[in-house]
C-alpha cells in the first residue's frame, strides 16, 4: 500500500530506512514530548509497524521527499492499544525529522492518510493524541478539523511521568 500527496511518498518501510528513523528518533527536537528510543527500540517500533501492515494493509508510512529522496519521518493510522481508554480506535500519528518541522509537510502527510481512513478504509472516526505542551501537533489536529474530546493519563507511563497527560482530539466522518 502506497499513498501520495504533491511533495510526499507514503510508502511502506524498507531495511534501508532503520538507520535514518533511529536518527530521527534520536533528533532533541523529534523527541522533546515522546520518550527517546535507542537504536533498538526504534528498530522495535519498525517491527511492530510492519505487524501493523501485515495485519490490517495500512498502518504508519514512510515518508519519503519526493524532491530528494530522502526518508524525512513517519505518518499514518494504526489500530491503538487496547489498554487506552478510549479503545477501540484507529489513531493518525506523525513523526518528522526536525529539518523539515514548519514546512507543511505534517499537514500534507496527515491530510492524505485521512482521505484514506474515511474514503478508501470507510472508518466513521480517527483519533489523535499528544502531550498538552506539544502544541504544534494538538495545533496541526485542529487544523485537520480534529476537535479536543478530553484528556487521558497514558497506561503506559508511570504514575508522576511527566509525560503521563494527553489530550485527546478526534474527527469524525
Amino acid at each position: 500500500m502506497r499513498l501520495e500527496s504533491e511533495r510526499l511518498i507514503l510508502r511502506p518501510w524498507q531495511q534501508q530506512d532503520r538507520k535514518p528513523f533511529a536518527a530521527i528518533n534520536a533528533e532533541p527536537d523529534v523527541v522533546r514530548y515522546l520518550n527517546p528510543l535507542t537504536d533498538e527500540q526504534s528498530n522495535a517500533m519498525l517491527d511492530r509497524i510492519d505487524l501493523h501492515f501485515e495485519d490490517h494493509g495500512w498502518g504508519f508510512w514512510a515518508l519519503e521527499e519526493k524532491a530528494s529522496g530522502e526518508l524525512i519521518g513517519m505518518c499514518g493510522l494504526a489500530k491503538v492499544s487496547p489498554t487506552l481508554p478510549f479503545a477501540p480506535a484507529v489513531e493518525i500519528g506523525w513523526r518528522l525529522s526536525a529539518s523539515r518541522h514548519g514546512a507543511g509537510y505534517a499537514r500534507e502527510a496527515a491530510e492524505r492518510s485521512l482521505d484514506f481512513a474515511f474514503n478508501t478504509l470507510k472508518l466513521d472516526r480517527i483519533v489523535s493524541f499528544t502531550v498538552p505542551a506539544n502544541s504544534n501537533s494538538w495545533g496541526l489536529m485542529r487544523r485537520l478539523g480534529m476537535n479536543r474530546i478530553g484528556e487521558f493519563d497514558h497506561p503506559n507511563l508511570a504514575e508522576g511521568h511527566p509525560l503521563r497527560r494527553h489530550v485527546l482530539y478526534e474527527k469524525v466522518s
